[in-house]
């Protein structure tokens, strides 16, 4: 194998060290960046729907109670709690969808199936009372527990998805532990390697001139030449010896 070829290869393995660890950075940085984004996709949005299902029923709650207990308001604010009502009602309605669209957790669907019929049997009262076709025995007796067993239902869906993330940022955490003393590992044995390399092909080259160095003057000692040169240029040793060489074979052919 040429020297030529020798330093190719070493140089095409360093090559292939580097770009090694540039993959494996980037798996594993692409991986914990997805952890995080699953995170944010799932978990959080669920979060984000209980808040908003949470104040959507306030507001329905608020209207409602006022019809209860204000039966005699004039028109006006009647329109304005039934507006209030169906507002609450939209935005209710629309995050439950969003909500039963993102189960991503054990035991979640089960919160939402109590959420959705606890909701069904919530807003038929609703409508009941807006109407005037029950007093405050129905709230009582009926609205106010439809109403705890719907938040009941939201606060499970939003402490089983806090939980989630918390763990699943415990997750992220120890996997960014773990790619850290992975990445730890596989550096310092792309650094021995390197190494290895650096000390291996210097010392291979070097060694090669000096023994060339070192045969060239004996060559010139056997052929009566004298090599005064003083320097530990191995490589200007063997080019002054050859030009030498050259030097005493013109000599004797034109002796000749």
């Amino acid at each position: 194998m040429t020297l030529k070829r020798k330093l190719s290869l070493g140089l095409g393995f360093l090559f292939v060290i580097i770009f090694v660890l540039a993959i494996v950075c980037s798996y594993n940085v692409g991986k914990l960046s997805q952890d995080a984004e699953n995170i944010l996709k799932d978990n959080y949005n669920s979060l984000v729907f209980s808040k908003n299902m949470a104040v959507a029923l306030e507001e329905t709650r608020t209207a409602v109670t006022s019809v209860t207990f204000n039966p005699t308001e004039d028109q006006k604010t009647s329109d304005y709690y039934t507006k209030l009502f169906e507002a609450g009602r939209t935005e209710f309605e629309n995050n439950l969808k969003s909500e039963n669209a993102n189960i991503t957790e054990i035991h979640e669907s089960e919160y939402a199936a109590t959420l959705n019929q606890g909701y069904v049997l919530y807003a038929d009262l609703c409508d009941r009372i807006l109407k005037r076709e029950g007093g405050r025995s129905l709230y009582f007796n009926e609205y106010q527990p439809a109403f705890e067993k719907l938040v009941r239902a939201i606060n499970s869906i939003n402490d089983l998805n806090m939980q989630a993330v918390e763990r699943k940022s415990r997750m992220a955490k120890d996997d960014s532990v773990r790619f850290i003393r992975f990445m730890a590992l596989v550096a310092v044995l792309c650094l021995l390697l390197a190494f290895g390399y650096f000390w291996y092909f210097p010392f291979y080259v070097s060694n090669t001139i000096a023994y060339l160095a070192e045969r060239m003057k004996t060559l010139l000692e056997k052929s009566g030449i004298a090599l005064d040169i003083k320097t530990n240029d191995e490589a200007f040793i063997i080019l002054q010896g050859i030009n030498l060489l050259e030097n005493n074979l013109d000599m004797k052919g034109h002796g000749e």
